[in-house]
């Protein structure tokens, strides 16, 4: 980025807001001259509108002439007139996520530049929290639906628990991170506490503890949530027990793919392993372990590796493997290739870049991943 910067003679902090606010002002002006094609079309229809389908529990939100209808049957949805928008995720809606992070990840170095941060390895595990925190907070969210399913008024009623639906959920995950890190570093720097990444770590383990916490209190004194301790212990065991094997290839056969990384690739490994077993387990076994029905995927790649596993396998086979297994597989073989793409030169040459990318490749997988989870343990 600094070279782009030199090229144009700004500071790459100043062409970061300038690119920031370019992309808010075509939005915004195209918003105001094209509203059916640009707000209705593609905001709403990809971003504001699963939201509000998902807030209020609805099957779809339907927009047209301006308007907003919300429905509650499938076949009223496909009936619809205009953009429908359902709750979850598209291809298109994932794609502009990526392209977000990718952004807000640079402006993060460039903060982390300033702020003299991020170089050591210690300030990733220092965030691992903070992955699993998110997860968890969606899942606030999820429990919020079920109240609304079971005719009680959520904690958290619509638009503001618009703050825990994705893609707003980034944006206070982010925040709320911010806020530690920069509250941590200036007790280190006062020498309230001995390094910076401790006043992280602790206050990531003190929010996740209290999400997992306020869950854990819905389970015992509602309906709408229950609690499953056996898939919790499945699927950590199933994530631990595959990321083994997986470390234990990649250390005996081919140690080279993790030179660079060291133990942060075994993290990143672990944490897509508990995204693949996840769904494994949420989408073919609660049954079988006797914590209900079976969730339904979330994500356009997990519905489609289900699509064509059921497509492509007998019957007979299905009965017994189910039909999401083949996620697993997949997780586990892209984080081993991304734990093999950042070798020793990268992370010497990059190191602050390196650990943030590592970061949100670890966040992208287990914060679903966690959700997930979550959602299954809790009955959700």
């Amino acid at each position: 980025m600094a070279t782009v910067a030199d090229r144009f003679g700004v500071a790459p902090e100043r062409l970061w807001g300038g690119t920031m606010l370019a992309l808010l002002v075509a939005l915004v002006g195209g918003s105001v001259a094209f509203p059916r094609a640009v707000y209705d079309g593609f905001l709403w229809r990809y971003f504001w509108g699963p939201v509000v389908a998902d807030g209020t529990g609805s099957v779809c939100a339907v927009r047209s002439g301006g308007e907003t209808e919300l429905l509650g049957s499938q076949s009223a949805c496909a009936a619809a007139d205009g953009f429908v928008a359902y709750p979850g995720y598209t291809l298109v809606s994932e794609i502009g996520y990526i392209v977000t992070l990718l952004l807000m990840l640079m402006g993060v170095v460039l903060l982390l530049r300033r702020l003299n941060l991020g170089t050591d390895r210690g300030f990733f595990f220092a965030l691992f929290p903070f992955m699993l925190f998110g997860g968890a907070l969606r899942v606030v969210e999820d429990a919020g639906v079920a109240a609304m399913r079971a005719g009680i008024e959520p904690a958290i009623p619509f638009p503001w628990s618009a703050l825990i639906i994705s893609p707003f959920i980034y944006f206070t995950v982010f925040f709320v991170t911010l806020t530690a890190v920069v509250g941590s570093v200036a007790l280190a720097r006062r020498g309230v506490i001995p390094r910076y990444e401790y006043g992280i770590f602790a206050a990531g383990v003190a929010v996740l503890g209290l999400t997992v916490g306020y869950l854990s209190v819905l389970a015992v004194t509602t309906d709408y949530v229950s609690f499953y301790p056996q898939v919790l212990v499945v699927i950590l065991a199933g994530a631990t027990a595959s990321a083994g094997v997986v470390w234990w290839l990649i250390e005996t056969r081919a140690p080279a793919i993790n030179v660079g990384t060291g133990l942060i690739g075994l993290v990143i490994i672990w944490g897509h392993a508990v995204d693949g077993v996840a769904n494994v387990v949420g989408l073919d076994w609660m049954p079988a372990l006797g914590a209900g029905q079976n969730l339904v995927p979330k994500h356009p790649v997990n519905a489609a590796i289900v699509d064509i596993t059921g497509a492509v396998l007998p019957e007979s086979v299905l009965a017994v493997t189910g039909d999401a297994w083949p996620f697993l597989l997949v997780k586990l073989a892209a984080a081993t290739f991304v734990v093999w793409v950042f070798e020793d030169d990268i992370m010497e040459e990059s190191p602050r870049y390196s650990l943030l990318l590592l970061i949100a490749i670890l966040a992208v997988g287990l914060g679903p991943g966690t959700r997930d989870m979550l959602r299954a343990t809790f009955g959700i």
